[in-house]
């Protein structure tokens, strides 16, 4: 199987909403999604905040993706947009300085990846030392969700944030966790 039909296998899999598969397209199209955003907004902090922001509405339209279209375009376009946005509701927030406030619905956690099995299983001490590792924001919803054992929907609510964006963080902090965890074995 070459990389395109295992690209559309992937995608086909995501549409059914298959968690692996998602995790498989953050990894694969991640850094292209970045880098793009990087270049764009020459500040890391939006470059991850987008990048998170594109997945999360990528992955609630996934369904929406035509295959006619290189996927890669289309998470490309997804981000692009997003910039767009957080440009003009700068301007207007600089304009008008009220907040709106989301309402956040309860939706069942799913169940434990192998990547929360790994982490749970970890020493204390060596697991507490390697989340220090990660940038503050990661840091904060690993404990909110491990340590807290706080709920998507509690995290969202805490950290003001939709519910979505708190899912790929989470996913993002795991994956970047593991692979500490990993390089200190």
């Amino acid at each position: 199987m070459n990389n395109a039909d295992e690209l559309e296998t992937t995608i086909l899999k995501a549409k059914k909403g298959n968690q692996i598969a998602f995790s498989r397209l953050l990894d694969m199209f991640w850094n292209d999604v970045y880098g793009f955003q990087l270049k764009r907004t020459e500040n890391e902090n939006d470059s991850e905040d987008i990048t998170i922001q594109t997945f999360s509405k990528a992955f609630d339209k996934i369904h929406t993706y035509n295959d006619k279209y290189v996927f890669k375009t289309w998470l490309i376009t997804i981000s692009k947009n997003i910039h767009i946005d957080l440009v003009r509701k700068r301007k207007k927030s600089l304009l008008d300085s009220r907040s709106n406030s989301e309402v956040i619905t309860s939706v069942l956690d799913v169940a434990p990846t192998m990547e929360d099995q790994l982490i749970q299983e970890q020493n204390l001490a060596d697991l507490l030392r390697d989340i220090k590792k990660l940038k503050p924001h990661y840091q904060e919803i690993i404990n909110l969700r491990y340590f807290q054992e706080l709920s998507y929907a509690d995290i969202a609510t805490a950290l003001n944030e939709p519910m979505n964006n708190v899912k790929v963080k989470l996913l993002r902090a795991k994956k970047l966790l593991l692979e500490i965890i990993k390089n200190r074995k």
